[in-house]
């Protein structure tokens, strides 16, 4: 009988739904784009911007992460980035992505967004012959104003049948989701899927703006609904899945070591919690990565990384009988490990 708990979380199917593709360009991929497209970069070698991934806050992140992007030039370069996460992703066992992207970040900088768009939708395609199901949310930058964004959402109405949903993220402090409710109300009357990043560095009132103001159906990070009592009460009582990623956490100092994770603490409260790698090629880990070192941190046991893997569907936006299935093959992998709660 199969009995670590790295390779129980190595053979679970997972979903990740907490994922920014431009935050998945490995440092070699952005050597390789930058030639191809005759970009200087202000690293000389793939060391130096490892590096400078030594972040300690999440505006650090931010700036390199935006420089990372102007390697980006042509559907090819999307498709090409996002294909190359899509293949980490599987190698890891995830059968479902919802991953984010930032039309905004491309058209900032001239590039449109018919190119964003279509190359990361043919990626999203291409990506059923991994095994991989894909589902693209559109994220409004939030240090922009909301005029910016009901903008991208008029140029991405050709696109609405073909995405999932819309979110929000960048800067956090500061940028109160309140700022985004007439941009939201369009998405939720277009029929999409709404998310918001709340409570990462902003505080409680941040995720309960985004659930009351907003409309969500997921919260993105959520960590500091923990200092709120009544919020936790809520997201219970409601079933808000929270996208907790570990490693970005850590890197981002949200948290000062991983032993101090809330992620124990959301699990004892009964939140829908999830596990994901948010910005895997700048925080140093993958899905399965930021399982184990988290789970390794604070003594997660099988049946909480079980959990954890049944939460990632049921948190998800596929159709019921999807979850379903996906929930069967969680608990009979389970079983293999001899989890009898499975």
């Amino acid at each position: 009988m199969k009995s670590t708990l790295h390779e129980l979380i190595d053979a679970l199917p997972k979903a990740e739904l907490h994922v920014h593709l431009e935050g998945t360009l490995e440092p070699e991929m952005l050597f390789e784009l930058a030639r191809r497209n005759r970009v200087a970069l202000p690293f000389d070698s793939i060391e130096a911007v490892r590096r400078a991934y030594d972040f300690s806050r999440l505006q650090d992140f931010l700036d390199i992460y935006y420089a990372g992007t102007a390697v980006l030039q042509t559907e090819r370069d999307f498709r090409d980035m996002a294909m190359a996460y899509f293949r980490r992703a599987r190698a890891d066992n995830v059968s479902h992505v919802e991953a984010f992207f930032d039309p905004q970040a491309h058209t900032e900088r001239g590039i449109s967004i018919e190119v964003v768009a279509n190359g990361f939708l043919e990626a999203a395609s291409e990506a059923a012959e991994l095994g991989l199901t894909v589902y693209l949310i559109a994220c409004f930058l939030r240090h922009l104003p909301e005029e910016a964004a009901l903008a991208t959402f008029d140029d991405l109405r050709t696109y609405l049948d073909r995405l999932t949903g819309v979110g929000l993220d960048s800067s956090e402090v500061g940028h109160p989701p309140r700022k985004f409710q007439g941009v939201f109300a369009r998405a939720r009357d277009a029929g999409l899927k709404v998310v918001a990043h709340a409570g990462e560095e902003g505080p409680p009132e941040y995720v309960r703006e985004a659930l009351d103001l907003l409309k969500v159906d997921r919260i993105d990070h959520g960590n500091r609904s923990l200092e709120d009592g009544e919020l936790v009460g809520i997201l219970r009582e409601r079933g808000v899945p929270l996208t907790v990623c570990p490693l970005s956490n850590l890197r981002l100092a949200v948290v000062k070591t991983l032993k101090a994770h809330p992620l124990p603490r959301m699990l004892e409260a009964g939140l829908k919690v999830t596990v994901n790698s948010d910005d895997p090629a700048y925080f140093g880990g993958y899905v399965n990565d930021n399982y184990r070192q988290v789970a390794d941190a604070v003594g997660l046991s099988k049946d909480d990384i079980v959990t954890l893997a049944r939460n990632s569907f049921d948190a998800s936006f596929l159709p019921t009988e999807r979850k379903r299935a996906y929930d069967e093959e969680v608990l009979r992998v389970a079983r293999e490990f001899g989890i009898s709660s499975a």
